[in-house]
């Protein structure tokens, strides 16, 4: 009878530097270390009893820490206690409360004030704890870009949170690659971070967007903020736009493109740049696509906010109606309930009398991570021999999916990825996944 044996028999590989973000940007082990912040500790918060496990990321007037109450996880948002740090903790909380409910936005659970064992009374926000952000995803495709069904994934959830903000009449103002992030319980990308957002037609934050991200007007207008001259500029829910489809050239080419936008070259054409990107990109998509995705993006990023499209008008482009697979590195990174393991059964197991009692290892196994709710293990093809395990909370897929991989079965290597909940439900699986055709 197969079975697991021991860890993954793999020397030690180093680890890379842990990087932190926030809206801020990134940081190191060591700045995280030093920051003025004091720690948030335990604490109470919408009835419950709360413990700060690890901070994630800080900025300069907040951190936010990973928090834990039993089997509830949420993260925290804690603002120092001044003059800014207040104003952007109001503007946040305030926003999110007017804007909630949404799929593609994060959940405020609540605000509360806080105070450390070193008497320091902090302001926070209790939201949902998110999973990977896009700015991660785009350090693992540098130079390759992304597939065309994460690229889509991207945009079609951005664009349906951009179309409500605007609709309620708020503009983000800070839409950057570290402010999208995966929700692995609900299975889409969430829009996090409106301490610089404002009511379109009331703009009372001087300084907005992020550098490489920021539109042509909002560039003047900051320009002329810093130098104490009026801005007949407005910032409206164009800004917006800009930023995103900034964020999805830089998705498909797999380049930063902070130094690009600056150059000459942009500024006087950057249609032509646009398609050299397009023309340069190792063409392994069929043509119309790209050329739909091509089209979407450069409706986003015209000079003038007047003719640049909008978020509800962006969503009836024709690249959202073309359906695309998966590619496998976006089963690996993006979390779902759904464990999909491969290399763990194969014909002889399927026909054999002792398929039954492989299966059950395969359960008894995955059991150890978290309850299972279903486990699928198909006998003929669409999924031939792949094992489809169901969990009940996506953090337990993901710890299976670390502690699995790389693991012996029957004297073969495991290798686990996540799978879309949805396509499962629905009984649609893949034979092989492969980059976009």
């Amino acid at each position: 009878m197969a079975t697991y044996v021991g860890a993954r028999p793999r020397g030690p590989r180093p680890r890379p530097r842990p990087r932190y973000h926030t809206g801020g940007g990134w940081y190191s082990e060591e700045e995280r270390l030093s920051s003025n912040l004091p720690p948030l500790g335990v604490f109470q918060a919408n009835g419950r009893l709360w413990r700060a496990q690890r901070c994630l990321g800080k900025g300069s007037s907040a951190a936010v820490y990973r928090v834990t109450s039993g089997a509830a996880r949420a993260a925290v948002k804690q603002f120092v206690h001044d003059t800014k740090s207040d104003y952007g903790f109001l503007t946040e909380s305030g926003v999110l409360e007017d804007l909630q409910g949404h799929r593609n936005i994060v959940t405020l659970y609540g605000r509360f004030s806080n105070v450390s064992y070193t008497n320091q009374r902090c302001n926070c926000i209790l939201l949902e704890l998110l999973d990977v952000s896009v700015s991660e995803l785009l350090l693992h495709s540098i130079n390759r870009g992304h597939s065309m069904w994460m690229i889509q994934h991207c945009a079609r959830d951005v664009l349906n949170a951009l179309a409500f903000i605007h609709r309620e009449g708020y503009v983000h103002a800070d839409l950057k690659p570290c402010n999208i992030l995966w929700s692995a319980e609900d299975e889409c990308f969430k829009l996090i971070d409106f301490g610089l957002s404002f009511q379109e037609g009331n703009q009372d934050v001087k300084y907005i967007q992020t550098d490489g991200y920021r539109s042509p007007e909002a560039e003047l207008h900051n320009m002329l903020a810093q130098m104490g001259m009026e801005s007949n500029t407005e910032c409206t829910t164009a800004v917006d736009i800009w930023s995103l489809g900034i964020i999805l050239l830089e998705m498909f080419s797999g380049i930063k493109l902070k130094e690009t936008i600056k150059s000459p070259q942009w500024k006087a054409n950057s249609s032509a740049i646009i398609d050299s990107i397009f023309a340069s990109k190792d063409m392994v998509y069929s043509a119309i696509p790209v050329y739909h995705l091509r089209d979407v993006i450069k409706s986003m990023l015209h000079d003038d906010p007047a003719h640049r499209t909008t978020a509800e008008h962006a969503l009836y482009n024709p690249f959202f109606s073309i359906p695309f697979a998966p590619h496998i590195e976006d089963l690996v990174m993006l979390p779902t309930p759904v464990l999909r393991l491969l290399n763990v059964i194969d014909d002889s197991h399927l026909q054999c009398e002792e398929y039954e009692d492989v299966v059950e290892d395969v359960r008894e196994e995955c059991q150890k991570f978290g309850p299972v709710m279903s486990l699928l293990v198909p006998k003929e093809n669409p999924g031939k021999g792949q094992v489809f395990v169901e969990f009940r909370r996506a953090a337990d897929c993901k710890v299976a999916q670390q502690m699995l991989t790389g693991r012996m079965f029957d004297g073969k290597f495991v290798v686990a990825t996540f799978y879309p909940l949805c396509a499962y439900k629905r009984g649609y699986l893949y034979h092989t996944v492969v980059a976009d055709t």
